[in-house]
């Protein structure tokens, strides 16, 4: 059973990792359903705004700090190598590095750069938005399962 700090550092990657997923949910669900369903320049200028405001302590707090909890969590599972939840632990961890912040970091962010680039009421912008808008969808569905499925990992680990 894992007890004492350790317990207390995967309960924290159990819950920032599952409000991480939640974000991500809402975008693949509703959020980019709805600026999918704006004329192209509306659409453009409001995610344009998100992933500007996006970038702020608040949510970084818990996107980034999930991140590094989910570092400390395989390196001290690796270190201490616990009787059980091993698996578990490193199957989350490298769920939430790897399938959600590694994979903003190379899918999301760069679409992200390249909608920022584009005036949102130019014909570049209109013409890039439904690809913009299908492509990161799609990797965000992976990004949400991938955190879902880390939060999942966590708790299997402490049960």
């Amino acid at each position: 059973m894992i007890d004492g700090p350790y317990f207390w550092l995967v309960v924290l990657g159990v819950l920032g990792t599952g409000l991480v997923a939640g974000v991500f949910c809402a975008f693949s669900t509703f959020v980019m359903r709805a600026l999918a369903a704006l004329p192209p320049a509306q659409g453009v200028a409001a995610m344009n705004s998100i992933n500007v405001n996006a970038v702020r302590p608040p949510f970084m707090a818990v996107f980034a700090g999930s991140a590094v909890l989910c570092a400390v969590i395989a390196v001290v599972t690796f270190v201490l190598w616990p009787d059980e939840g091993t698996a578990e632990l490193l199957v989350g961890s490298a769920l939430y590095l790897f399938g959600s912040f590694g994979l903003t970091m190379v899918a999301n962010v760069p679409r992200n750069d390249a909608l920022l680039k584009l005036a949102p009421g130019t014909t570049e912008a209109a013409t890039y938005w439904p690809t913009y808008v299908r492509e990161w969808t799609m990797w965000n569905h992976v990004r949400a399962i991938a955190s879902g499925a880390a939060a999942v990992a966590y708790v299997l680990a402490l049960t």
